[in-house]
């Protein structure tokens, strides 16, 4: 990901602003916010380049071994863009070890099955936050503030209906009746 200047301007200001709180002019803020957006979106970018080399990627796979080398070659990409491969990038590239390529890969995308296995296993996802430093967000020390109770009406307005009971909108069930037996005649 790469910055503008601009951006850089705003990205070194909002850091010294978390470090050292200060008073900020409106125009500062909507610079900050911007560059948040900005940075939403080449996240957003990022993940739709993302699942069309995975999309890609899955009709090579799927063409196999007669796409070999484009194979082997979008796969590189793909991981180079934070793919992370799959049971069935390991099953293929099995197939492909015969190639030094194709081996070189193999130990490459074991290892890295092994390490999100592990860090999958290891970590917990933490929700992404929106900037809290800003003027108007909340800081870790401010709680929200409870509000102040009412009392409680003692009996309902007289425009207001009472809620009725489950049992008076749902009457229970009958049972069936049993069918009434049929006597054969004799005669």
């Amino acid at each position: 990901m790469a910055f503008s200047a601009d951006e850089l301007r705003v990205l070194r200001r909002a850091l010294a602003i978390a470090l050292h709180p200060t008073p900020l002019a409106v125009e500062e803020v909507q610079d900050c916010l911007s560059l948040a957006d900005s940075v939403d979106e080449a996240v957003r970018e990022a993940g739709r380049l993302r699942a069309f080399l995975v999309d890609d990627l899955g009709r090579y796979r799927a063409a196999l071994p007669g796409s070999a080398a484009g194979y082997l070659e979008l796969l590189q990409d793909a991981l180079a863009a934070g793919y992370e491969p799959r049971a069935e990038d390991l099953a293929a590239l099995r197939t492909l070890r015969a190639t030094p390529a194709g081996a070189l890969l193999l130990d490459r995308c074991q290892g890295l099955a092994e390490q999100s296995v592990r860090a999958r296993l290891t970590r917990t996802p933490a929700p992404r936050t929106r900037l809290l430093a800003l003027p108007g967000g909340r800081c870790a020390d401010d709680k929200p503030k409870p509000a102040p109770k009412e009392p409680a009406p003692k009996q309902p307005a007289p425009a207001e209906r009472p809620v009725p009971k489950p049992s008076e909108v749902f009457p229970p069930r009958r049972r069936p009746a049993p069918p009434p037996s049929e006597q054969l005649a004799a005669g």
